[in-house]
C-alpha cells in the first residue's frame, strides 16, 4: 500500500474525526484527485517543447497526459483555433498518493527561497491550487535533458466542504503552510 493512503487511514482521518467531531467516518474529507497542467503558449511556434512538456509530464505523474487545444482563435497571440497549447493530467487512486508523497517530501524543499505555500489559495469547496514556476524541482527532470523552463498548476481536490476541512486535512498530510 501506498505510504501516504496509509497515513491517512492511521493518523489522519482519526485527527480529523477529533478536530471536527464528525460522527461518522464517511464524513471525513479525502482526497478525490490532482490536476497537473502545463500551459505553453511558446507551442504555437515550436511544437517540439509541447512534445518536450508531455514526456516531462508522463515522467513526473507516471501518466500520459492529454494534450490541451485552443477554444478559440485569438489574432494578437497568433493562435488558432484547434492549435495545441498545453497538456494536462488528472491523477487518482495510488498514483495520486505516490505523486502528492513525492511532491510533499521530495519536489518543494528543493524550491529556491521556499517559505511554504500559501495559505490562501483555497477555492471555497475545501479545492486547493497553486502554481510551480519550474520543473525542474522534481527529481525525475534530468536538468541536462531539459529544452525549456516551464512551470505548471497543482490543483488538489478534496471531498472537504469548507477551506477549513481542506486546509487541516492537507496539514496532516504534511503540506507545509506558510506562518
Amino acid at each position: 500500500m501506498v505510504r501516504l493512503k496509509e497515513k491517512y487511514i492511521k493518523e489522519v482521518a482519526p485527527a480529523l474525526m477529533k478536530e471536527f467531531a464528525y460522527k461518522n467516518i464517511m464524513q471525513v474529507p479525502k482526497l478525490k484527485s490532482v490536476a497537473l497542467n502545463v500551459g505553453m503558449g511558446e507551442a504555437t511556434q515550436n511544437i517540439k517543447l509541447l512534445d518536450a512538456a508531455v514526456k516531462e509530464l508522463t515522467t513526473i505523474s507516471g501518466q500520459k497526459p492529454v494534450i490541451t487545444k485552443a477554444k478559440k482563435s485569438i489574432a494578437s497571440f497568433k493562435l488558432r483555433k484547434g492549435m495545441s497549447v498545453g497538456c494536462r493530467v488528472t491523477l487518482r487512486g495510488d498514483r495520486m498518493y505516490e505523486f502528492l508523497d513525492k511532491f510533499i517530501s521530495l519536489a518543494l524543499p528543493r524550491i529556491k527561497d521556499f517559505k511554504g505555500v500559501s495559505a490562501k489559495s483555497f477555492d471555497g469547496r475545501g479545492n486547493y491550487a497553486f502554481g510551480i514556476k519550474e520543473q525542474i524541482i522534481f527529481p525525475e527532470i534530468d536538468y541536462d535533458e531539459v529544452e525549456s523552463i516551464h512551470g505548471m498548476d497543482v490543483v488538489i481536490v478534496t471531498s472537504a466542504e469548507t477551506n477549513e476541512e481542506g486546509k487541516a486535512l492537507l496539514k496532516y498530510f504534511g503540506m507545509p503552510f506558510r506562518k
